[in-house]
């Protein structure tokens, strides 16, 4: 049967807004795994998700709560998340022991290592760590870290006893004295002074003795970074994206904050996430973009874990460690 040219017409009309008509393109599913629960220093990725960074970007983001850098690190190892949260200085061996991972940018340009204690345990410096008990998750990024730091500072590992705990353990294990000292980062102070009282509570900066390192860090599986590129580097902008929010209204962040995890005690989250911000107001963020990775300050971080590091299976290079490659200029906001 022969077709009218009306119909003709009609057919390839439909066929044409067919081909033309923009096709819906299935978003992008990315785990990404948190090093702790929901606290200040992760602040920006909630925003990221509220503020639609990461759907704009074709990205559907999961966050996930981990038990400390370890177990980040573990999930992303083992493809059970696609992108982490982690401290650099456990990521570097962890690729000596052969971990297929790499930092994509940096968090915190200053390191927030250090261990808390209080006023009646006389404890003022490293070695005085010696005939101590310290409790931390076995996970924990300064757990792992510790042998290096006694190292560094002389202090004897045999005469220190570590105690297992839960993550959300730490401030009842120093308050209630099941342990002398804790380690944690400085940007927890908030928690610190309502667990311990601030008129006892001290803190003991690992920068001041020796370990200015790289610390909390993005980083991502090899398969990742090969076979998803650009879904990292649209993760990674829209990440960082949602920080300079953060830098440039607080107040605001917090709201969003609060919208997305309404257990968060915002009296203690506010100065948490404002301390965090400090570790981020530097000169290295403010030429180069919030993320960017100092080579010069990664290779001396890096050595410095080869150095006093023990077990390590092998010398890490620095340049296994980070790239900066998938990082899109986000400048922070003008002091």
């Amino acid at each position: 049967m022969k077709r009218t040219p009306y119909l003709v017409l009609v057919t390839l009309l439909l066929i044409a807004a067919g081909l033309g008509a923009p096709q819906a393109q299935p978003s992008a599913k990315v785990v990404f795994a948190l090093n702790w629960f929901a606290v200040g220093d992760h602040a920006a990725y909630w925003v990221a998700l509220e503020r639609g960074y990461y759907r704009t970007k074709g990205l559907e983001v999961e966050l996930q709560n981990s038990k400390g850098s370890g177990d980040s690190i573990a999930k992303v190892d083992t493809g059970r998340a696609d992108i982490g949260l982690a401290d650099a200085v456990v990521i570097i061996p962890r690729i000596a022991q052969g971990a297929k991972i790499k930092v994509v940018g940096a968090v915190f340009d200053n390191t927030p290592l250090n261990i808390w204690t209080r006023k009646d345990t006389g404890i003022a410096r490293p070695k005085d760590l010696e005939g101590k008990t310290l409790a931390a998750p076995p996970g924990d990024a300064q757990r792992q870290l510790f042998p290096a730091f006694a190292k560094l500072n002389g202090i004897d590992e045999a005469r220190v006893q570590w105690v297992n705990i839960e993550p959300a353990a730490k401030f009842v294990a120093l308050a209630e004295k099941r342990a002398d000292a804790v380690p944690d980062y400085t940007t927890g102070q908030p928690f610190w002074e309502r667990a311990v009282g601030a008129q006892n509570l001290v803190r003991m900066p690992w920068s001041q003795f020796g370990f200015d390192t790289y610390s909390m860090s993005i980083f991502a599986s090899e398969k990742t970074i090969s076979e998803r590129p650009k879904v990292l580097r649209d993760f990674v902008a829209a990440s960082y994206q949602g920080w300079r929010d953060v830098m440039e209204s607080p107040k605001a962040a917090l709201e969003i904050f609060k919208k997305r995890v309404p257990d968060i005690d915002l009296a203690l989250i506010e100065p948490n996430m404002m301390l965090g911000l400090e570790l981020m107001k530097t000169d290295r963020y403010a030429k180069n973009g919030v993320g960017w990775i100092e080579r010069a300050k990664m290779c001396r971080t890096t050595e410095l874990i080869n150095r006093y590091m023990p077990d390590m299976p092998r010398q890490v290079g620095c340049d296994e460690v980070f790239t900066n490659e998938f990082l899109t200029k986000v400048e922070p906001p003008k002091r």
